[in-house]
């Protein structure tokens, strides 16, 4: 998912980081995710263990927020993020870059029925998103310009599936989930929650980054990471059912709840449809479509035809990858 970054932290915020990567300290690829763990890391987590099976060695480590996540990376406690801080390397001037684009955006604005029906009602009521800076946040900031409204405030509840466990509980009543979370939210409880539209949104939900030194010294393991990622979507892209499988032969999330693992297929399968999986990795044509999303949604400033790729991506590595496996 697009992650922006809050300011860097001391004190509580800089030890909680420390003490998540002791363990991993001496991992020679430790990536930090800012979610935790579900269906819809299943292929990502596949393709990180395919690259184990070239060698490299991966430690994965779930943080908080996306922001916790990219601080560790800047910080030095973590060589790879997942997400998407463009506002991070504008803003504060980061060394670090995206290498891979792992999704587009692909999300959906859901109400209660029996408060909203319209974007026009949500004008001055409050709104779930996923964390401060996420693209789930630069959609509504998006449709707040779009529909001429504004939210009274904009909370953050990390994860897909809580914001929409927290719809079905009643504690929230606008928020914005993944396809997993409609399709429940259509067979828990029909016709009580409504899908607002949404058009026009094509940019980066999430990718991997890193500082550019990392990207340097590493340049064979990031390739080997890079080309499992892509390798893997374009199985994903050709067969969604396969995530099961690969869930089943890496051991991967065993304990997931009996609904959850029957949404593995549908959640695939439905994103492989929508082409939400990038079989090219991105790279500078994401960018330019980002700088054109992310300005209009206010994460970015400037004009996009002043930004320039190089700023915010290393395509070095993509590019070394679609030489040998070639592009789609």
């Amino acid at each position: 998912m697009f992650k922006g970054f809050a300011c860097l932290k001391a004190g509580a915020a800089a030890l909680a980081i420390s003490a998540a990567f002791i363990a991993s300290a001496e991992a020679k690829v430790r990536v930090a995710f800012g979610d935790i763990a579900s269906v819809e890391s299943l292929h990502l987590l596949t393709a990180l263990e395919r690259a184990k099976e070239k060698g490299v060695d991966i430690e994965v480590t779930y943080l908080k927020s996306e922001d916790i996540a990219a601080q560790a990376v800047v910080g030095g406690q973590a060589d790879i993020g997942v997400g998407g801080p463009y506002a991070l390397v504008q803003k504060v001037k980061a060394p670090v870059r995206m290498f891979l684009q792992l999704s587009t955006l692909r999300f959906y604005p859901a109400v209660n029925s029996e408060h909203y029906k319209t974007w026009k009602d949500l004008n001055g009521q409050e709104v779930a998103v996923h964390s401060r800076g996420s693209g789930t946040e630069a959609i509504m900031k998006l449709m707040e310009q779009r529909q001429g409204i504004k939210f009274s405030k904009i909370s953050y509840i990390p994860g897909s599936e809580v914001r929409t466990g927290a719809l079905l509980q009643g504690n929230v009543k606008a928020t914005i989930v993944d396809s997993a979370g409609r399709r429940l939210l259509e067979t828990q409880a029909p016709g009580k929650f409504i899908i607002l539209p949404l058009e026009g949104v094509n940019a980066t939900d999430e990718a991997l980054f890193a500082n550019q030194q990392f990207l340097e010294k590493n340049a064979a393991d990031v390739d080997k990471i890079v080309e499992s990622i892509l390798t893997t979507w374009r199985e994903v892209t050709a067969n969604p059912a396969v995530v099961a499988e690969w869930r089943t032969k890496y051991k991967l999330l065993p304990d997931l709840p009996a609904s959850q693992t029957a949404e593995i297929v549908p959640y695939f399968t439905e994103l492989a449809k929508a082409k939400a999986f990038p079989v090219n990795g991105g790279g500078a044509a994401a960018a330019k479509d980002d700088f054109a999303f992310y300005t209009l949604s206010g994460q970015l400033t400037g004009e996009p035809a002043s930004l320039k790729v190089e700023d915010f991506w290393d395509t070095r590595s993509l590019d070394r990858v679609l030489s040998k496996v070639g592009t789609m």
